[in-house]
């Protein structure tokens, strides 16, 4: 299941990440517990939201871009 729409909107999983990260950089294992999807689903959206360029990732922690940080500030707006 795609995380991002082809429309380009952020699928509930998704908005669910980046609120996850809006708390700041995280490993996988922590999104998924803090956002309530199965480690699998967070590992293969953060694959997604890396490549979207909404996330970076360094040493297997996960921090939003100011393009990430954007989106989460329109959807929880």
């Amino acid at each position: 299941m795609a995380c991002i729409n082809p429309d380009g909107t952020l699928a509930p999983s998704a908005q669910s990440i980046l609120k996850a990260l809006g708390g700041g950089p995280a490993k996988a294992e922590a999104l998924a517990h803090q956002a309530g999807l199965p480690l699998f689903r967070v590992r293969s959206s953060m694959r997604e939201l890396v490549e979207a360029g909404l996330v970076t990732e360094a040493d297997g922690a996960y921090a939003l871009t100011d393009a990430g940080g954007e989106r989460l500030k329109a959807f929880a707006a």
